[in-house]
């Protein structure tokens, strides 16, 4: 009896002491890292987890390469790119001292079997592998956006017009999407919730969107504020304006393609063309090539 109650105790203390470790061990996780666990952990795809458990140990040196200007601004693209797959700052840099070191390991090797050209790939590889999500993800996140925002604004009036307050508008219509857009304009809600003005959250909208119709939503939504307009027809003119937009960079995408398809063409297809036709000549002729070459 008393060597089962001594077990009991032993097993308490030890799980007390274990309780504690694991909160000290906790209250030691990044900020980053924390709103990675909480937000992303369930997007991130098997190999990237592997990655980053096998990085994070290198990403306070790598942080520290890179100098605080460059953190926050590679802070500000995740933001931008909206933490795809739960990236944060803590992540990236672990991502990025494996792929380098990837990188480094496999241009080393390529050299050393007198192939520059791959080891330059390597190395490219391995500097920019990290980044290449986030560039991905802030293009597609941006193109998603000024999809959804003419249409969005457009069920903004009708509802704003309906009698409901902006605020109490913008978090009804919000509910009803999915998507970048209504994460973002989510944020914004929570930051009014908590305090921030409505012009700060918007200015911090505006920030986290490298989007010229997000830029010109929050800018015309302010005019419209200062000038005391009807925030309906404000809201119906933001959206034809951005539609107006959308068709004129259409166009110019358009008139850029263009040119290119020329240039295609020119290259590719006309000397493949003639290469056919002179070819068909030839065996259409029944040439003897044995006497034009000599043999």
């Amino acid at each position: 009896m008393a060597l089962l109650l001594a077990l009991v105790v032993g097993l308490s203390v030890a799980g007390a002491f274990q309780g504690v470790r694991m909160y000290r061990a906790e209250a030691k996780i990044p900020g980053d890292l924390a709103v990675a666990l909480e937000i992303g952990a369930t997007r991130v795809s098997g190999p990237e987890s592997a990655v980053d458990r096998l990085g994070m140990r290198f990403a306070p040196a790598v942080l520290r390469l890179m100098g605080p200007s460059r953190v926050d601004r590679k802070r500000r693209k995740i933001d931008m790119a909206g933490n795809p797959g739960g990236l944060t700052v803590d992540r990236y840099a672990a991502r990025r001292a494996i792929y380098g070191a990837f990188g480094g390991f496999a241009a080393v090797i390529c050299l050393l079997n007198d192939l520059p050209l791959f080891g330059i790939f390597c190395i490219a590889y391995g500097w920019f592998a990290a980044d290449v999500t986030i560039w991905q993800a802030i293009r597609e996140r941006k193109d998603v956006i000024e999809r959804t925002l003419p249409d969005f604004l457009d069920v903004l009036a009708v509802v704003v017009s309906a009698g409901l307050g902006f605020r109490q508008a913008l978090d009804r219509v919000s509910e009803k999407y999915e998507g970048p857009w209504a994460d973002e304009l989510r944020i914004t809600l929570r930051q009014m919730d908590m305090g921030v003005s409505r012009r700060q959250a918007f200015e911090e909208l505006r920030r986290r969107n490298a989007s010229e119709q997000v830029s010109q939503f929050v800018t015309a939504l302010q005019q419209g504020e200062e000038l005391g307009a009807p925030i309906a027809d404000t809201l119906i003119q933001i959206a034809n304006d951005m539609r107006r937009t959308d068709a004129q960079n259409s166009r110019r995408r358009a008139a850029k393609a263009i040119p290119k398809t020329t240039v295609v063409t020119l290259a590719f297809m006309v000397p493949a063309t003639l290469l056919l036709i002179v070819t068909n000549m030839f065996l259409g002729s029944d040439t003897d090539f044995g006497s034009v070459f000599g043999e």
